[in-house]
């Protein structure tokens, strides 16, 4: 056993070590695609903030890049929506199956807009399935347009756009300070054209509507960094933006023109990265995708149960967004709980998502990727990286894997992957109860909430990925 041990770590160092060295010879591709994702019958539609879509300030998009290191491909999809819902499911299942892409290399990540459709109301369930055939062909597409050689840079700057989430002073202090100001682009360049820019940001979008079809700031960032760059394809997608906001504004909406303004600013700061001496990443690609198990809370006691109870409907089950009944399926969950003597959750991923967003020990219907939390994809490109986090989540958590890794590699750090915006909450937002610690339960009806532990085991748990991914001990 100890002879297998051996040479099963010898095993591991030389693979690690061929990952990391430079690859003589290595020709990369790259390829693009965009297209409209606006639903032809928008209006009507409920959006992420739970009101009917009565107009259109501008159309929403997806846009696909796929990196061919000439053995494996890495498929970066960004979407202005807040999440992607029902299509990722279906998505993995086609790439997977039609075009032999593992889903840890289809890498799903939204620009966290509030101003579209939600997918996990059930009446907006069929965009959600047109969405997922729509970009399963703008990954065809992108597939398809790839060009070499290419070669990528990595570059970070600093905005003074964002602050922390001013409901908080008692957390983050009256002044707001940023937790995380960092914008990180990645460049993809053909000779000395740009293919492509991906950067982001760690906050919330600011919008130009409450009540209309939109973009928000990042979406006149991309515009803006296209209309720059002809040729180019810009993609924008959120960082560890749960407890952060654009300072210009009331919350997350301002004036259309505030909102136009604070997009090119984003662009410009993203030019000036871009254009300043940047790293080069060009290398082969590795990629993992894994569930990480964040701890729960204890449950509160039966007594407790029936007190919340007594002025909530209890025999109409779980019911979804936009109902107003929805804020307590968490408590009927509780109260089922105990009257049917059923086990509680104790981590995240013993609990599955549905679609409308209600954590349940099992689903009807078999999935082949059904949704459990916390799904992370750690990626590999050359030197760099690349970390996508399931979910809302905090600031501080996406700051914390930076300072750990940030003098020793290349770290580019996104939230909002894949399927449906849990927040990931600090210890500090459990101990206030603040609202980011509260969606578990009255947006996901979970019976228990968040043990203050889940901001140091998503921490190390990321972190041992990131040091998996490198080949080396941190």
């Amino acid at each position: 056993m100890n002879y297998l041990r051996t040479v099963m770590v010898g095993l591991v160092l030389v693979i690690a070590g061929i990952l990391a060295w430079p690859v003589s010879g290595l020709e990369m591709k790259a390829g693009t695609a965009k297209a409209v994702i606006t639903p032809l019958d928008y209006q009507g539609r409920i959006s992420v903030m739970g009101s009917p879509l009565r107009g259109k300030e501008h159309d929403i998009y997806a846009r696909a890049l796929s990196i061919n290191d000439g053995s494996k491909r890495l498929i970066i999809v960004t979407y202005d929506l807040n999440c992607l819902d029902v299509a990722t499911p279906i998505l993995r299942s086609r790439v997977l199956h039609e075009l032999g892409i593992d889903p840890a290399y289809l890498v799903l990540l939204a620009t966290h807009n509030h101003a579209a459709p939600i997918q996990i109301v059930p009446a907006n369930f069929d965009y959600g399935r047109w969405l997922a055939d729509r970009i399963f062909l703008l990954v065809k597409e992108a597939i398809a347009n790839e060009k070499g050689p290419v070669k990528i840079y990595f570059g970070i700057g600093h905005s003074d756009l964002v602050r922390s989430d001013p409901r908080y002073p008692g957390v983050y202090g009256i002044t707001g300070k940023p937790i995380d100001d960092e914008v990180q682009v990645l460049k993809l360049m053909a000779g000395d054209n740009v293919v492509a820019l991906v950067f982001n940001q760690a906050t919330h979008p600011l919008h130009e509507t409450l009540t209309d079809l939109g973009v928000g700031h990042p979406g006149y960032a991309v515009e803006e960094l296209e209309r720059r760059i002809p040729g180019a394809l810009a993609m924008y997608a959120d960082a560890c933006g749960g407890d952060q906001v654009i300072k210009k504004g009331l919350m997350m909406y301002a004036s259309n023109s505030k909102v136009q303004a604070v997009g090119k600013e984003l662009a410009e700061l993203v030019l000036k990265i871009s254009a300043e001496p940047m790293k080069e990443v060009t290398g082969p690609i590795i990629s993992r995708l894994s569930v990480i198990s964040l701890p729960l809370a204890e449950p509160l006691s039966y007594e407790e149960a029936q007190k919340l109870a007594k002025n909530i409907p209890k025999d109409i089950g779980f019911v979804p967004y936009p109902n107003p009944d929805r804020e307590s399926n968490w408590i009927r969950s509780l109260l089922k709980h105990y009257e049917q003597k059923l086990s509680f959750p104790s981590k995240s991923s013993d609990y599955i998502c549905t679609d409308d967003a209600f954590l349940v020990k099992q689903i009807p219907e078999p999935r082949e990727f059904p949704c459990r939390y916390e799904e992370t994809i750690t990626a590999k490109i050359g030197p760099m990286v690349l970390v996508a986090m399931q979910g809302e989540v905090c600031a501080p958590i996406g700051k914390a894997l930076k300072d750990k890794f940030s003098s020793s590699l290349p770290l580019m750090v996104f939230a909002y992957m894949g399927e449906h915006n849990l927040y990931i909450p600090t210890r500090e937002l459990v101990k206030i109860n603040a609202y980011q610690a509260q969606v578990i339960q009255i947006q996901y009806a979970s019976p228990v909430g968040w043990s203050p532990d889940v901001e140091d085991e998503m921490v190390k748990a990321v972190n041992k990925m990131i040091s998996e991914m490198a080949g080396k001990n941190f």
